[in-house]
């Protein structure tokens, strides 16, 4: 197997340049932030769309979501296509590489095939995804859902911070807009041999371990919801203890609930990430909270049962603060075993290069946990270094483990390619 040093090297090396483009507010402390179709999104779009043509992906295309597409062409023996891909947005204050380089580790493995000249039975599909994260609007996944039939018409109305619907931010930014155009974008499963994701692990496991490459055998289910509490806004200081009706407190109980109720089960989580006090003010008792609430677990069965648990408690809570509850579910995904066959087709490719085969699951949410439901899916992760940390500055990986991970596609597209000469 051809050790691809120089491609690791080189993936590093993009992960810079596309980290370059950050939309303003952060670009100028020195942050990485780039959301839905901002300037700093296209420009991340432009930038692929060149670097995969320098790669060799025979076409080139940028879709009515902003998804940016190549397509390496087969030797014509197979129509079916391989689709690889993750997504080129971040969350706000973030890394590097989450997302992205399940981009760039197809395009170097596409330019090593170019440069030898090497045509596949099939052809290879990489689709980098406009939205994963849901950080401008509250509509997780909506770049891979589309293409699996699960983009929600409503999301069109949503409006930003800046009051900016996504149907507006879609015409700014030279895309349709429009809801006849997305639906097209819908594929067949029929079509595609399977999906396969590359991910930068987010957590310490593979650390831990000391091993650069894992083998997902399952993405855990996950249910995201945007919580209001109301209460009674106060004088701070004329209001006794025993009269209060506090939206803030009520929020922060409910949050240590939500801690206690997930450290019951093997593998659950339960995050409140963000919390907002609307017109709130140093000597006024919070009137109204606003919180975020992430909950996820191995099956959806226990996604359930946590979500059930949580949300009872919770009202419970409200009502014996004298104040009311409410959560609007924004997303709720299954879990994504991975299919056996192209499980199997990572874990030999694992071995090909000479590394031990590890099998984990995955926390985080992922594109495939879409494409799942269209097509046979399998995911590699690739270690994470400061211990795994994601979703921040300090994520990195190493160009060695990088070019690992290349070794390895190779090998996988190599398996795929002979159990299909074999059907």
């Amino acid at each position: 197997m051809k050790r691809l040093v120089d491609a690791g090297r080189d993936i590093l090396q993009w992960a810079d340049e596309l980290a370059v483009f950050s939309e303003p507010v952060f670009a100028e402390k020195g942050q990485l932030t780039v959301t839905y179709l901002t300037d700093a999104h296209i420009q991340c779009a432009k930038y692929l769309s060149e670097l995969m043509a320098e790669a060799g992906f025979d076409e080139v295309t940028r879709d009515a979501l902003g998804n940016v597409i190549g397509v390496y062409h087969g030797d014509g023996r197979l129509a079916k296509r391989l689709m690889t891909g993750s997504h080129y947005d971040t969350v706000r204050n973030g890394g590097k590489y989450d997302g992205r380089l399940g981009i760039f580790i197809p395009i170097a493995v596409v330019r090593e095939l170019s440069r030898a000249k090497k045509r596949l039975p099939y052809p290879i599909e990489l689709v980098c995804f406009a939205e994963e994260e849901g950080q401008r609007y509250r509509a997780t996944f909506l770049a891979s859902g589309a293409l699996v039939g699960r983009f929600d018409p409503t999301w069109l109305e949503q409006r930003d911070s800046d009051n900016v619907s996504m149907s507006e931010a879609m015409q700014r930014a030279g895309l349709p807009g429009r809801l006849e155009a997305i639906t097209t974008l819908q594929r067949s499963g029929a079509d595609y041999l399977g999906f396969v994701e590359v991910h930068i692990e987010q957590g310490p496991v593979l650390a831990d371990a000391n091993l650069p490459l894992g083998v997902v055998t399952s993405i855990n289910a996950g249910m995201r919801g945007i919580c209001t509490i109301n209460g009674t806004a106060a004088h701070a200081g004329t209001t006794p203890m025993t009269m209060r009706q506090d939206a803030l407190l009520a929020a922060a109980e409910i949050s240590l609930m939500a801690e206690a109720r997930a450290l019951k089960d093997l593998g659950s989580v339960a995050t409140v990430g963000q919390m907002q006090v609307p017109s709130g003010s140093i000597n006024v008792i919070p009137g109204r909270c606003i919180f975020s609430i992430d909950m996820r677990a191995p099956s959806d069965s226990q996604r359930d049962a946590l979500v059930t648990d949580v949300l009872t408690q919770a009202t419970a809570i409200a009502a014996r603060r004298g104040v009311t509850f409410e959560c609007r579910e924004s997303m709720r995904a299954s879990a994504a075993p991975s299919n056996p066959i192209w499980q199997g087709y990572w874990e030999r490719a694992v071995e090909k290069i000479g590394q031990p085969v590890f099998r984990l699951n995955s926390g985080a949410g992922h594109d495939a946990m879409m494409l799942h439901h269209i097509m046979p899916q399998a995911m590699l992760f690739v270690r994470g270094g400061n211990r795994g940390i994601s979703h921040n500055p300090l994520e990195i990986i190493s160009s060695e483990d990088a070019g690992l991970c290349a070794e390895a596609f190779i090998a996988m597209l190599e398996e795929v390619a002979s159990a299909h000469a074999k059907a």
